[in-house]
């Protein structure tokens, strides 16, 4: 017999706290310009329960009654406001890694560059910290099972990728390194634009061996607790 789905006063008090992350990172992606209006969405894990933002729903307007949860199939288990119509790329990045949220952007200068070339070329070393360059997915209509199968070739090996002629999805162990790495693809986006513009030279660009060590040692960044 299939799980009744809970009501937004059925949610568990960790749904409601992640819930509360999940709109204030949603609301972050507006504030710094990662997108306009409803464009793009977030999800964070809780156990087998995937929290996603609502679609169409400005994010100044969510509250904790619109909690909107999935279960890894994508059968709705909480809430009742619709998921994101990009509901199929966050679940396959749930399903074939051990990520625990998920952002996704129409980031301006990272939408260019999946306009204009197959691979983000390394100049910085950032690049290392998802996994090495950054790749392209072929274009698919966006919500499509195509659109993710195409993200999941693109992110195999990394923890970010560009959406061709559409945008950026990043993943981490928290909402906060999900959202840090989709900030930091955009700035190496807009690099490596304003580098490239400048007339008669060409960017330098790091090895592989050179975003190999950074990679590593990007692993021990941060406080240690």
């Amino acid at each position: 017999m299939a799980e009744l789905r809970r009501s937004a006063e059925e949610t568990h008090p960790d749904e409601a706290r992640l819930w509360t992350e999940v709109v204030a990172t949603a609301r972050r992606t507006v504030a710094d310009g990662l997108v306009v209006g409803t464009s793009g969405n977030v999800s964070a894990r809780i156990g087998d329960v995937v929290l996603v933002t609502p679609s169409g729903v400005p994010y100044d307007r969510l509250t904790p009654g619109d909690i909107t949860g999935v279960d890894l199939t994508g059968r709705q288990v909480l809430g009742t406001p619709v998921p994101t119509s990009e509901l199929p790329m966050h679940l396959a990045v749930y399903r074939t890694t051990d990520a625990r949220a998920v952002v996704h952007t129409h980031a301006v200068h990272a939408t260019a560059v999946s306009t204009l070339v197959p691979e983000l070329p390394a100049v910085h070393y950032m690049t290392g910290a998802l996994g090495g360059p950054v790749r392209v997915a072929p274009y698919a209509t966006y919500g499509t099972d195509e659109l993710a199968e195409n993200m999941l070739g693109a992110l195999a090996g990394r923890s970010g990728c560009l959406l061709q002629n559409h945008g950026t999805i990043t993943y981490g162990a928290t909402l906060d390194q999900a959202y840090d790495r989709t900030a930091q693809l955009e700035w190496m986006c807009r690099l490596w634009l304003t580098a490239s513009s400048v007339p008669g030279l060409t960017p330098s660009l790091l090895t592989e061996a050179q975003l190999a060590e950074a990679g590593e040692r990007l692993k021990g960044y941060g406080q240690r607790r």
